[in-house]
């Protein structure tokens, strides 16, 4: 063999399906697959039981207005019983999400599984309107199709604390797919099954109705299955400190705490005792980050509240008189649009920041919401429905992976579950003012109003926090710099 041959570039020897498989790849990790299938198996036991979780809602969201409409509720005080069940949420998810790294995140989510099948039982059994309500408040029925109680702000805690930050947007964004996909097979097979039971199988609307929330409690069943699978790894780290070593926090399998240190982990603190140890300790810089984000969710949830998907989809139906199984396959075919776009808005986060990407995604959506009622012509109106499909949710993995980044890992919990709590109590507000204004032939403002707040968030954001990640990045790598000086000097020494 010649001096030529034995030098050449090993590169140049690779056979043809090398450059193949670089780009399988490639393309496999902008659409976020390759950290997906690198997750724990409690990372995807809890995308699962949020797939199922959220096909519950969707069914039970398609049906929910109509069902009170037939058992004789006025539409002002359909509006009211989805305000109380969103307070009474609130105060729920406040308790639960507040003491969840004390009592246990498993139990807690057990616990939260164990309601919904229990309002779903009540809810396919009763017809009193308060008995309805009590249901709807403290087991888990949600008027919007998207999340209620306190499990989205667990599950985010779990998942950024068993992820590491370089997949964190890529992970929340098929949390968030899954999640919306879920809601979308929810909402079509719903309308198609209560389709063939009231036209093919001669029911009365009310009995096929109840007959989804039967549905929803064995949903809520099969959950609480998913999440007796649940490992101890999903605890927080002071819960598992009580059980396991305390050298485990430097091992090398540790799933995330190797890079949470660079976010500024707090030094172990005086111990506390009593219900003060189950309260989490929240630090000075994060609570100036949480004020902001609060009030700026609130806008944009009150937005949320006026247009939840239970009176869009009435909306459609009164108005256009379309059947409940056409109706499940428009909203199946938008929810499985935005749940595609969230693949996209992962890809743009890495390129353009997390707040870019959740501005210019969000904010198209807020005007063709706006925009729905406008035109009195069916086609019109699901023109502009797709159009807000198409980015509607793009703002939500990058919104997960933003807020874990900022807040200490200790917190995540804790703050992702009252900004999940702020956003709900604002969201509360919007479906009674949207009942009275469908009542006096109003309907179009609501959507208007929706739209108009929702664009106000967006700016706020940009405005805000457009220069947050960069500045902390910096930070980060400024940190990082000293560590690695430090590192070496004891090398030296």
């Amino acid at each position: 063999m010649s001096t030529a041959e034995q030098t050449q570039d090993p590169t140049q020897r690779q056979p043809p399906s090398s450059s193949w498989r670089n780009q399988v790849t490639t393309i496999l990790s902008e659409l976020g697959l390759v950290s997906l299938y690198h997750c724990p198996p409690d990372v995807k036991l809890l995308f699962l039981q949020r797939f199922v979780r959220l096909f519950a809602y969707g069914a039970s969201t398609l049906v929910l207005v109509t069902y009170l409409e037939a058992l004789g509720i006025s539409k002002t005080r359909i509006g009211l019983f989805m305000t109380f069940t969103l307070v009474g949420d609130v105060c729920i998810s406040f308790f639960l999400t507040l003491f969840a790294d004390g009592l246990g995140r498993k139990a807690v989510l057990a616990l939260g599984a164990v309601l919904m099948a229990g309002s779903g039982v009540i809810f396919a059994l009763f017809e009193n309107y308060y008995v309805l309500l009590v249901a709807a408040i403290f087991g888990v029925i949600s008027p919007s199709g998207n999340e209620i109680g306190p499990f989205r702000a667990i599950e985010e805690s779990i998942v950024a604390h068993l992820t590491a930050s370089a997949s964190r947007s890529d992970v929340y964004a098929w949390y968030s797919l899954l999640g919306t996909a879920g809601a979308a097979f929810g909402i079509m097979t719903c309308g198609w099954a209560i389709q063939h039971l009231t036209t093919d199988m001669k029911w009365q609307p009310v009995d096929a109705y109840r007959t989804v929330f039967v549905g929803y409690a064995v949903l809520g069943l099969l959950k609480l299955v998913l999440v007796l699978f649940l490992t101890k790894n999903i605890e927080a780290e002071e819960k598992r400190g009580q059980e396991e070593p305390a050298v485990s926090q430097t091992s090398e399998t540790t799933p995330l705490l190797g890079d949470d240190a660079a976010d500024g982990t707090k030094p172990p603190s005086k111990a506390r005792r009593g219900i003060k140890a189950l309260l989490p300790e929240i630090s000075r810089e994060s609570r100036g980050i949480m004020a902001s984000l609060c009030l700026l969710f609130a806008l944009d949830s009150f937005g949320s509240g006026l247009a939840p998907l239970s009176w869009v989809t009435y909306f459609f139906r009164s108005r256009y008189h379309l059947s409940e199984g056409v109706l499940g396959s428009i909203f199946f075919t938008t929810a499985i649009i935005a749940a595609a776009s969230m693949l996209v808005a992962s890809s743009l986060a890495k390129r353009f920041g997390n707040v870019n990407t959740m501005v210019f995604t969000h904010l198209p959506s807020a005007i063709f919401l706006a925009l729905i009622p406008v035109f009195n012509d069916v086609h019109i109106s699901l023109l502009f429905l797709v159009l807000r499909a198409c980015t509607q949710s793009m703002d939500g993995p990058p919104r997960s992976a933003f807020l874990a980044a900022i807040v200490l890992p200790a917190e995540r919990t804790a703050i992702m579950g009252l900004v999940n709590v702020v956003k709900t109590t604002a969201q509360s507000l919007g479906p009674t003012l949207t009942g009275l204004l469908a009542d006096r032939k109003l309907f179009w403002v609501a959507f208007v109003c929706a739209g108009t707040l929702k664009a106000a968030y967006d700016l706020g954001m940009l405005a805000l926090f457009k220069n947050h990640e960069r500045e902390r990045a910096e930070r980060e790598r400024l940190l990082a710099g000293r560590r690695g000086d430090g590192v070496e000097d004891e090398a030296v020494g």
